[in-house]
């Protein structure tokens, strides 16, 4: 196998979980087990498989539980960006944790299950990855490898994996699994505070910087308690 990209991801972790209630009245949504351990030991066991040495977590709703967790393993080294004074989103959480990460490093919701395609999905980005022509590389899937998903997706892809996004009132053919490999680049002259990823992913785009790679395994949204049980008999049949 061809080396990573990186050997370092962050996993966000910090979000309030709100579309997981009841569950998350007194846990963390990345403490809720699905398959017998919890959605976030789902990613950092992917993590571990593929070679990765390091995550960065962030932190925020009910914290202390979840950093007492995730500090327990080995592998990956678990570090906390800590965002228990305010919640940043996805993208102020990146650009608080940018110190504590190379670039280009992976990034990931800690809602994500997955099975692998032929080759893991950190394998397939690196592969792909061309630091020159990118500031950030999407794993995406077609709707048809996208368990509990109901939505009408969100990008177009060019014949050279460029991204475009879903016009309003229309469907697009790729949805986001969650998953990126991302430059500092992307990160670069960022608002203060909490925003959310997409104000950068649309000034890459309007720089034809923003790529993304069709997974070739099968992606599940856990985002809600009535997906748990689809997602694990899924799981069960591999």
């Amino acid at each position: 196998m061809s080396a990573l990209a990186t050997d370092t991801a962050m996993v966000m972790a910090a979000g309030l979980g709100k579309r997981m209630r009841p569950l998350t009245a007194t846990m963390p949504k990345p403490m809720v087990r699905v398959a017998g351990k919890p959605l976030i030991d789902h990613t950092l066991d992917r993590l571990a498989e593929a070679g990765l040495a390091r995550a960065v977590v962030n932190v925020h709703y009910l914290a202390d539980a979840l950093e007492a967790h995730v500090l327990e393993r080995a592998v990956p080294k678990v570090e906390i960006s800590d965002e228990r004074e305010e919640l940043l989103e996805t993208g102020g959480g990146m650009v608080k944790a940018q110190g504590l990460l190379p670039d280009p490093f992976f990034c990931l919701n800690s809602d994500n299950i997955w099975l692998d395609g032929p080759r893991n999905a950190f394998a397939e980005l690196s592969d792909r990855w061309d630091a020159n022509a990118m500031d950030a590389l999407l794993l995406v899937v077609p709707h048809k490898q996208a368990g509990n998903f109901d939505g009408p997706g969100d990008f177009h892809l060019d014949a050279t994996g460029r991204v475009t996004r879903r016009k309003p009132g229309r469907i697009a053919p790729f949805i986001y699994t969650g998953i990126q490999l991302v430059s500092h680049r992307l990160l670069r002259d960022a608002p203060m505070g909490k925003f959310s990823t997409n104000i950068l992913w649309s000034r890459a785009i309007e720089e034809e910087r923003l790529f993304a790679l069709p997974f070739t395994g099968q992606w599940f949204e856990v985002g809600t308690p009535a997906a748990i049980r689809p997602t694990e008999d899924a799981l069960s049949r591999g």
